[in-house]
Formats: C-alpha cells, structure tokens, sequence
C-alpha cells in the first residue's frame, strides 16, 4: 500500500507504521504521480483540503477562493492527510473507520 502524506505528519507516521507492508511517499519531496491526485479528488471533493492546517490560514482569500487541484498542486501540505492508496482503492484520513478497513491500529 501506498501512504501519501508528509514525513514529519504524526498521522501519516501511525498509519505507516500500523499498516504491514506500506510506504509513505512525501508529497511535498516527491510529489503525487500523474492522476493520482485528480483521482482522489473526483472521490472526496472538497474533503481532500484541509481547511484546518496552518497552510491554509495563511494563504489570502484570493488563493483561498482558487479551484482545489491548482492549490493541492502549489501547496502539497494543503491536502489532507494521508491519503492511502490500496491497489487503486483510496481512502482519506486515519480516523476509525479507515483504520477498520485497512485493518490497522
């Protein structure tokens, strides 16, 4: 399975280690590969920003108001993490549920 996320995300470091077999790609060294985030975003939506992150309080109203894909791209940290990837099944976030399906802890 493919973890993408940030290396220093607490988050992403307790689903890399709770799921066998994965591998955190840090979207801010090495980017998200072609479609991947398109693809995400056609499942979650506005779901993939995270309103909540520091990135996002600093960016203007002007940025804020751009289209969700062209911010992802520009600011990776923007994207809710992590974002999983499990043989084209995707999944966002490490809350209880995702952690049911992918049989972590």
């Amino acid at each position: 399975m493919k973890i993408y996320g940030l290396k220093n995300c607490d988050t992403c470091r307790k689903a890399l280690k709770s799921i066998e077999n994965s591998t955190l790609i840090d979207i801010r060294t090495s980017g998200m590969p072609a479609g991947m985030l398109e693809a995400a975003y056609a499942q979650f939506g506005a779901k993939l920003v995270n309103t909540r992150s520091t990135t996002w309080r600093g960016l203007s109203e002007e940025d804020r108001a751009g289209e969700p894909l062209a911010l992802l791209r520009e600011h990776p940290a923007l994207m809710k993490r992590p974002l999983i990837d499990r043989d084209g099944e995707l999944f966002l976030g490490w809350d209880q549920n995702v952690q049911a399906a992918l049989g972590g802890s």
